[in-house]
């Protein structure tokens, strides 16, 4: 076998393993691209975690500072409370004293509704003379009983409003208890969804870390392939350019040795066919 039959079946072995080697630079191609996205799909996700994490510790810390505020001001409210129930013990006494002073079984405060009542049925409900006349007596001495704890002035006032006081502080109190509550058990959660986002983001660097190391050996793999193509690809495109230059070689020896033929007929005078007339025209022209 001669060195030009060697080159050209050394050229088409090269064109069948460019062509395998085109497919395998393809396919780790495709497989690279793959992979890396649904590891960009994991990141991404990851970040989303990690963002959403950063949120609810600030709404979180946020939520235990108010908290810490509004412990302290219960506790604050608590203590009034202590402080005015005490008072109220002694206001109470007072009340009874004063109730007793003026031989009072009855509540003033339930003297009041008593008479209000009384005044209400008489005015809205038919009644016979003598029970109207019965139930305006009873309500003529109710008013002198109220009159009289009435008469005491300043010292009623103050049994009226330290009980409602007490009755308003203690309700701040249940508020500010019923607030803490609340902002306690938001912060809680807000504490749990973070756990369950930190353990997500675990799972999540796990399954990140395999395609790292795939992502990581294709591309080993797809440049290796890729240097081998280029090298073969580089004798590839040698051989081609020298057959084409041969072939050119050999075509201008062809339309040598026709003209050559051509002309010996001329001088023979012989008869031309059209294949050289032709060639002829085809000297002439290159």
């Amino acid at each position: 076998m001669n060195k030009t039959n060697e080159q050209r079946k050394e050229f088409q072995q090269l064109k069948k393993l460019l062509t395998k080697l085109k497919s395998q630079l393809n396919s780790f191609s495709q497989e690279k691209k793959k992979v890396s996205q649904e590891s960009r799909e994991l990141r991404n996700k990851l970040y989303a975690n990690t963002q959403k994490i950063k949120l609810l510790k600030k709404e979180r810390d946020t939520k235990t500072k108010k908290v810490k505020e509004l412990k302290k001001k219960r506790d604050q409210l608590n203590q009034s409370v202590k402080e005015k129930f005490s008072q109220k013990k002694e206001i109470d006494q007072k009340r009874k004293d004063l109730l007793k002073k003026l031989d009072l079984k009855e509540d003033p405060d339930e003297l009041r509704k008593q008479i209000k009542q009384l005044e209400t049925k008489i005015e809205t409900e038919a009644l016979p003379f003598s029970q109207e006349k019965n139930l305006t007596k009873t309500i003529k001495e109710l008013k002198k009983k109220y009159q009289e704890v009435e008469k005491l002035g300043d010292a009623w006032k103050e049994v009226n409003q330290t009980s409602h006081s007490l009755k308003q502080t203690k309700r701040q109190a249940e508020e500010s208890h019923q607030e803490i509550q609340k902002i306690a058990q938001e912060s809680q959660k807000h504490h749990q969804e973070i756990n369950v986002l930190f353990k997500e983001n675990k799972q999540l660097k796990e399954k990140v870390h395999p395609y790292t190391e795939k992502l990581l050996q294709l591309t080993v793999k797809y440049e290796q392939v890729k240097k081998e193509l280029e090298d073969n690809l580089q004798h590839f495109n040698e051989l081609a350019k020298h057959f084409k230059e041969e072939e050119e070689k050999s075509f201008k020896q062809q339309v040598k040795e026709k003209n050559a033929e051509v002309q010996e007929k001329i001088k023979k005078k012989q008869k031309l066919s059209t294949e050289d007339i032709l060639a002829f025209q085809a000297t002439k022209e290159n």
